[in-house]
């Protein structure tokens, strides 16, 4: 049987690494794209002993180039790529008014325009082989409306209705598409803030720390789906239920519902900052 392949943007860090560990100890090859060089190199030397192909590439999701350059070295290095995920991504909470339009353009441009463009991309390259699979990593907030992340939410929500387009556009053929909708987990998405301050990014870490979910059970989860070829792919239960809610509950009570959630977080957090 052939080695199969899979290509990680964002993999040197938080989830998109979980991933690539993850498939190098199923035998994959791997390849990581990312940003950071430093934190590449260092994930490298982690997937090295588990894959001997194993790759870091420098990758910027805003630069199509970036993308088309992996393509093309992975179709000479290997003769092509399997799995697609389209990780990366960045945050911006607060209220509309209170994200600066350079943050918006910025989420937008990573957390939409990032996913488009490695979809575009590989595409052309999946079609050729006759298969290929995308794994494009949203958020629950993708899904729901929380306050006071409309920025990312709109964002991930983007990422929803462009891989629900695609289940549909590739459906009959031999392509594939996985959407990955979490809720908070230990993941390092707080360094990706701007423009806000410590006491911000404090909040977000300490919801984040507190998750009984992991980066890795969610690559757990995503290889299951990759393999069974499933769609949806929503790894916190509670995730599961609010989303439940929202699509069969009269609206207001929803939004009363989310509301007193949020009120109840927020509380929490203020208290310990006392």
């Amino acid at each position: 049987m052939t080695t199969q392949r899979i290509f990680i943007t964002g993999g040197a860090s938080g989830l998109g690494r979980a991933i690539a560990l993850r498939y190098a100890r199923a035998g994959w090859r791997v390849c990581i794209g990312d940003v950071n060089a430093t934190r590449g190199a260092e994930v490298l030397r982690e997937l090295q002993p588990l894959a001997a192909a194993a790759l870091y590439l420098p990758c910027d999701v805003t630069r199509a180039e970036d993308l088309r350059a992996v393509a093309e070295r992975l179709t000479a290095d290997w003769g092509g790529v399997d799995v697609v995920v389209n990780n990366a991504g960045v945050a911006a909470p607060g209220a509309l008014e209170d994200v600066p339009l350079e943050d918006w353009d910025r989420v937008l441009d990573i957390n939409v325009m990032g996913v488009v463009r490695g979809c575009y991309v590989f595409t052309p390259l999946f079609k050729r082989q006759g298969h290929g699979h995308f794994v494009n990593v949203s958020s629950l907030a993708g899904l729901l409306d929380v306050p006071r992340a409309s920025c990312y939410n709109a964002s991930k929500a983007a990422v929803v209705s462009l891989s629900e387009t695609l289940q549909n556009e590739f459906a009959g053929t031999g392509l594939g598409v996985t959407l990955v909708c979490p809720s908070f987990f230990k993941t390092n998405l707080a360094e990706s803030l701007r423009n806000v301050d410590s006491a911000t990014r404090a909040a977000v870490n300490r919801v984040l720390e507190r998750s009984k979910v992991s980066a890795e059970d969610i690559a757990d989860q995503i290889f299951q789906a990759v393999r069974e070829r499933t769609f949806y792919v929503l790894p916190h239960a509670q995730g599961r239920q609010a989303w439940l809610m929202k699509r069969l509950l009269p609206r207001p009570l929803y939004m009363r519902i989310i509301n007193k959630q949020m009120r109840r977080m927020r509380g929490s957090d203020s208290l310990k900052d006392g």
